[in-house]
């Protein structure tokens, strides 16, 4: 009798399966299994093309010899009998058949039915805090002024680009504690120094953030040592880094699931980058007519105009987007998001409207009023847009749209992937912010 045939005699007769006989039991060793089973599943003495049938229907493979029977497989799952799913006194299962096409069309039917409705949550909310948003806009603003300095500087306006490499250092220099503030202990932020990963908008960001600090402080020390051509320099490093800082944020908040911001990606770096250069060049402007810049100097229009244009240009763009984004855009209409966004939008049309007035009539002040509108819109936007994610995550049809009608991005990268040495310069200044962290973190503990 083959083991098969006692299999199947054994489950009519109810009884537990019997254990293989000696001859059916899989070799001892490893060495045994190779040489006895790997043949057995060898490609070119078996069959392995898949099984592919049509929409709806069932699967068709031919076997590779029909006189050859499947060993320890019984025909209907009586190999299956003894399982708790298919025992006739427990369940229905085993007794009842489907009718001929019963189940394909029941496929064809689920294929174009409604979809059920979404109960989440799908997604864990961001957990940032209102440092955040500040940080975005302080950041936004270093990086606007930054450019200013550069642009002053290539029209011959020393004294112009000056005072906006200053404007640019003053907005950068909160920026760290408001990251160190969010991310909860300085060492973090250093550890995020470890590693340098270009593919990846929240590592290179906090790299172009020392980057910049570091070459803003250099050109107002060298303007302050009396050294214009160095000064010159190290500001156009500070307007080249300043072009990522602006924006990175931006694509940091589009590579999250986040629906109103994934749905947003292809437009919230030129959002951000707007909103920040609007942002600096008011502030710049402000500090320049604080230290008696005249009112009919070129600068002062020139800053007047690039302000205007700039906000102007978010606020298209984000109107754009609002309509491209389809139910995600619900989040920035809701709650506390929807309020600082409609403040925010307020702002720059009443600063739209005031420097409309101003150079109609010719008043200043009113100049000065649209660019602290300008900057009051900036920031709001910034807090509207962060606290807009948080409330798209809880919008479980938003998150379900998003994951139906948009394909998955494939992910550039090599096919293997390999660890790479670490050369001694990189171990050395690993090693060496890892000492600092724990020495900030016994200072802080103390």
């Amino acid at each position: 009798m083959s083991a098969r045939s006692r299999w199947e005699g054994s489950l009519e007769r109810g009884g537990e399966p019997p254990r293989l006989a000696p001859e059916d039991e899989p070799p001892a060793t490893g060495e045994g299994r190779e040489t006895d089973w790997v043949a057995d599943h060898d490609e070119r003495t078996r069959d392995m093309r898949p099984a592919v049938g049509a929409p709806g229907g069932p699967a068709e493979w031919p076997a590779a010899d029909p006189e050859v029977e499947v060993a320890l497989a019984g025909p209907g799952f009586a190999d299956a009998r003894w399982s708790y799913l298919f025992k006739a006194p427990d369940t229905s299962y085993a007794a009842v058949e489907p009718e001929p096409g019963q189940v394909a069309a029941a496929n064809r039917r689920m294929r174009g039915g409604p979809a059920p409705e979404p109960r989440g949550p799908f997604l864990h909310a961001p957990v940032w805090t209102w440092e955040v948003p500040v940080y975005f806009w302080v950041g936004g603003m270093a990086s606007g002024s930054a450019f200013v300095a550069l642009a002053c500087d290539v029209a011959g306006d020393a004294r112009s680009a000056r005072i906006a490499r200053k404007v640019a250092l003053a907005a950068v220099a909160p920026a760290p504690v408001l990251l160190i503030g969010d991310l909860g202990r300085p060492e973090r932020f250093l550890n995020m120094l470890r590693v340098f990963k270009p593919r990846s908008p929240m590592n290179l960001g906090a790299w172009c953030l020392v980057g910049f600090s570091a070459t803003a402080a250099t050109a107002v020390g060298a303007d302050l040592a009396g050294r214009p051509r160095a000064a010159s320099g190290a500001g156009a490093a500070t307007a080249l880094l300043g072009g990522y800082l602006g924006s990175y944020t931006g694509v940091l908040l589009a590579c999250t699931a986040v629906p109103v911001w994934a749905r947003s990606r292809h437009m919230l770096g030129p959002i951000f980058i707007a909103t920040a250069t609007a942002s600096g060049a008011a502030a710049t402007r402000l500090t320049l007519r604080a230290s008696g810049l005249p009112d009919r100097h070129p600068t002062n229009a020139a800053l007047s105009a690039v302000e205007t244009a700039a906000i102007a240009a978010e606020l298209a763009l984000s109107t754009v987007n609002e309509r491209g984004i389809g139910n995600a855009a619900r989040a920035l209409h809701r709650g506390t998001p929807g309020r600082v966004y409609r403040v925010a939008q307020a702002a720059v049309l009443a600063g739209l409207a005031a420097q409309a007035v101003a150079r109609r009539l010719r008043q200043p002040r009113l100049q000065n009023l649209a660019s602290v509108a300008y900057m009051t819109g900036a920031l709001a936007f910034r807090v509207a847009w962060v606290e807009g994610g948080k409330q798209s995550v809880v919008d479980h049809e938003a998150a379900t749209e998003m994951g139906r009608r948009e394909p998955p991005e494939q992910r550039l990268g090599s096919e293997q992937r390999r660890p790479l040495p670490a050369p001694p310069v990189r171990r050395a200044w690993g090693e060496a912010v890892r000492r600092t962290s724990l020495t900030f973190e016994r200072v802080v503990r103390r």
